[in-house]
């Protein structure tokens, strides 16, 4: 009997074992299903409830589409093609945008293609040069010129009690006591950029015309030539950009000449100048060459406000 109460013990023992087993084994196929629900779709709720991830976020200057003076950017753009286009500097339109990089645009991102307001650029100089009003006004030397019998003006700033038997003495022409006559002289106006009939043109290079404008097809003239030929402004200008960004122009120099007119010169095989430079009709600034074209040219292109317009109707005849 007690052998038997001891089988009854171990079958008890290896029941209860079995049952624990189990239960750590149901334990196991519950967690499974939860880390799946936790990976996918827990994680997609998470990510589906965040406003910042469901809403679009529109482009740069969105809120200018369509305004004059924007443009809005389109798939294969680029700034210097932009600026080309609408007759500015790429780096101009840059510094109107506040753009920390100007190699980076969106499709659909609209950039100010005109100067802001010239009243807004204007007040900056003239309110850095005013003197600070904090500063007390450094006395002056007598001056022999005052006239005797006429009453001094003020000497001293509001606030400062003249000292008694000072002579007098003028104020300096900048002091807020000088009268009208004594004004600082207004702000110089900037010099106005040549017209459009004031610019003398030139050719460019002196080989025969390979090629005729098109609007469509070809937006200048092409120069035919050796490699090497001098490449001339063909006026006055400054340089707004010198470098192989354009597709399909190669080396290319764009000179700006006045708010109407840009030229552009393409395909050559060394560069002579640098940006920002200011260059004199007939200058050398390339050498001619084939960089990005099927023969050796000059491709030559007059802009006006960013459109192209045939060369041959500003170039002198020959």
């Amino acid at each position: 009997m007690g052998a038997a109460f001891l089988d009854r013990r171990a079958w008890l023992g290896g029941l209860l074992l079995g049952l624990l087993l189990s239960g750590c084994g149901s334990v196991r196929t519950y967690q499974a299903p939860v880390e799946d629900r936790i990976g996918g779709v827990a994680k997609a709720a998470a990510v589906g409830s965040d406003p910042a991830a469901m809403a679009a976020k529109p482009p740069p200057g969105a809120e200018n589409a369509g305004k004059s003076g924007y443009y809005t950017v389109k798939p294969g753009d680029t700034l210097i093609r932009i600026g080309l286009d609408s007759g500015q500097s790429f780096r101009d339109i840059a510094r109107w945008n506040n753009m920390e990089n100007p190699n980076r645009l969106e499709v659909g991102q609209v950039v100010r293609v005109v100067p802001p307001p010239a009243a807004g650029l204007a007040a900056k100089p003239l309110a850095a040069a005013s003197p600070s009003p904090s500063a007390p006004a450094a006395p002056a030397a007598p001056t022999a010129a005052a006239a005797p019998d006429k009453p001094a003006a003020p000497l001293a700033p509001p606030g400062v009690q003249q000292p008694a038997g000072q002579p007098s003495v003028a104020l300096p022409a900048n002091t807020a006591a000088s009268g009208p006559a004594s004004s600082p002289p207004a702000a110089k106006a900037p010099q106005a950029t040549p017209g459009d009939d004031e610019i003398n043109w030139l050719w460019p290079a002196n080989g025969p015309l390979v090629g005729g404008f098109d609007e469509i097809k070809n937006k200048g003239v092409d120069i035919g030539g050796s490699a090497g030929d001098p490449v001339l402004a063909a006026a006055d200008g400054r340089v707004v950009y010198v470098g192989a960004g354009l597709r399909g122009y190669g080396n290319l120099i764009i000179l700006k000449h006045n708010n109407t007119y840009l030229t552009a010169y393409a395909h050559n095989q060394a560069l002579l100048i640098k940006e920002d430079q200011s260059v004199r009709r007939g200058q050398k600034i390339a050498e001619m060459g084939n960089s990005d074209a099927d023969r050796v040219k000059l491709h030559f292109e007059v802009r006006r406000q960013g459109k192209p317009v045939d060369p041959i109707k500003f170039l002198p005849p020959r």
